[in-house]
């Protein structure tokens, strides 16, 4: 019994080693265009939305531990694909101003940040102050075409 374990732990560390060696593409590509915003309102979203809605995804050093590595960049993949502020100014009228009513549902939803997100990085939560200039930007800017 004893050997059994031992091999299955001796399985279980090479396993995990060589996982290590799968590559992951941890990108951040040129900015195409950041939205335009308060000083203020910008350092909201860039503590709580960046790192999955922009191309300056701050990657943490967990970042290149497999298999929390293939999870992290398929989240930022799939977060930019949904919404990018670097690409922002990319976006015409009618996509800027579908993204700025998502904003606000998830917002108001309490749906973003996620809540994993912000177990790992608490300065992402969004205090009721950070809610409100949020909600206020995506209710105020009714064209879309951002400040």
């Amino acid at each position: 019994m004893k050997k059994r374990s031992a091999r299955l732990a001796i399985l279980a560390l090479v396993v995990v080693l060589a996982v290590q060696f799968v590559p992951v593409a941890e990108i951040n590509p040129p900015a195409e265009g950041n939205v335009e915003i308060s000083p203020e309102l910008k350092a909201v979203l860039r503590r709580a939305c960046y790192d999955c809605h922009s191309n300056e995804t701050v990657w943490p050093w967990y970042s290149r531990v497999a298999p929390v590595s293939w999870l992290i960049v398929r989240d930022v993949t799939k977060g930019r694909a949904e919404l990018n502020f670097s690409a922002w100014s990319q976006y015409n009228t009618r996509r800027r101003a579908r993204k700025l009513k998502e904003i606000r549902q998830q917002i108001e939803k309490g749906k973003m940040p996620q809540w994993y997100y912000v177990a790992v990085h608490s300065n992402a939560r969004l205090s009721a102050t950070d809610r409100e200039l949020v909600l206020q930007w995506v209710g105020l800017d009714a064209s879309g075409l951002g400040k």
